[in-house]
């Protein structure tokens, strides 16, 4: 459930999902709190999709990490 008596219907991998609209939840204001990576980015413009932002993965997450 993303909202009060709002409900998605089953996603599989490979689905896109849409979420407008999400705050401090977006990726501008987005951080790595409890080691949760980002999420890709695509920009949609009418029919044609692009990826903005790449999946973050672990090694990214530890990237600068000293010890």
């Amino acid at each position: 459930c993303m909202a009060k008596g709002r409900f998605l219907p089953p996603v599989e991998t490979g689905d896109y999902l849409s979420i407008f609209s999400a705050g401090a939840y977006g990726s501008t204001m987005s951080s790595n709190y409890n080691s949760r990576p980002r999420g890709a980015e695509i920009m949609v413009d009418g029919a044609t999709h692009k990826l903005i932002r790449r999946r973050e993965t672990y090694e990214d997450l530890v990237a600068a990490e000293m010890i």
